[in-house]
């Protein structure tokens, strides 16, 4: 999640997010059609298809790079996305029929939708405003995939760190898991990040984070703090991808067991 201002100007994060290969495919996909020159054409998208193949279903998460980079699929999402399918028992999610989770941060939503869908859980899909629009197509995309396996979704404003959203949100049912992909970016955004993270995580409620570092400093300055109030324990690392060094951790964030003991 970003500030509207933030995707409109961080070009670093953008080259960061894609390889060349990645962006040459992503220019030569959103090119404007020249058919209608004299017509203001909509935003350029990329559709993109996910089969799961743990129940044998797809969902189709829509795409739109030129709006900035909370509309772009990012590489902690999807390394997320294929853990869930492939075997969610590292998570450690708790034994509940229902889940209720609650995603921050959700940008296209692909995470989200997949966890609805795959873990049969009720999905509380979060963003800033500008980017609900989407984030709402994509739910709608995919509710028939989510409904039929018993799933359910739904899309609500949450700007972290803003008291009005948080007690918003705080007045739904309870939370049984928070989950989220590549939130920690913007050095502004890390301490309202935790200060949403610490009025969620509560007891036996867990903050499932899938993470790729890219900056050292910057990394370090958010687990330092978040393990000032919560332990911090990695469940799955996938390895590098071709052409980088580092591959996609998994945390999971918990309540400090002092916390626990002296409640």
């Amino acid at each position: 999640m970003a500030a509207e201002k933030d995707d409109e100007i961080d070009t670093i994060l953008l080259s960061i997010l894609y390889s060349d290969q990645d962006r040459h495919h992503v220019e030569q996909n959103t090119k404007p059609s020249h058919v209608a020159e004299a017509s203001p054409a909509p935003p350029p998208h990329l559709d993109h298809r996910h089969h799961l193949t743990s129940i044998n279903a797809a969902i189709v998460t829509r795409e739109l790079p030129s709006q900035g980079l909370s509309f772009q699929l990012w590489p902690a999402a999807t390394s997320f996305l294929s853990l869930l399918d492939r075997d969610p028992s590292p998570l450690l999610l708790p034994p509940r029929s229902p889940l209720r989770i609650l995603e921050l941060g959700s940008g296209t939503g692909l995470v989200g939708i997949a966890a609805a869908a795959i873990l049969r859980a009720h999905v509380t899909l979060t963003d800033l405003p500008h980017v609900l629009p989407n984030l709402r197509f994509n739910a709608i995309a995919n509710a028939e995939v989510v409904t039929a396996r018993g799933g359910s979704l739904v899309v609500r404003q949450l700007r972290w760190g803003v008291a009005e959203d948080i007690v918003e949100m705080g007045s739904a049912p309870a939370f049984d898991a928070i989950i989220a992909s590549d939130v920690v970016y913007y050095d502004h955004l890390i301490e309202p990040l935790l200060e949403t993270i610490r009025v969620f995580v509560k007891e036996e409620v867990g903050f499932l984070m899938a993470h790729l570092r890219r900056w050292k400093k910057r990394d370090a300055v958010f687990f330092r703090n978040a393990r000032k109030f919560l332990d911090v324990l990695r469940v799955h690392t996938d390895p590098p991808a071709t052409g980088s060094r580092t591959g996609v951790n998994i945390y999971r964030f918990t309540s400090r067991r002092r916390s626990r003991e002296a409640s």
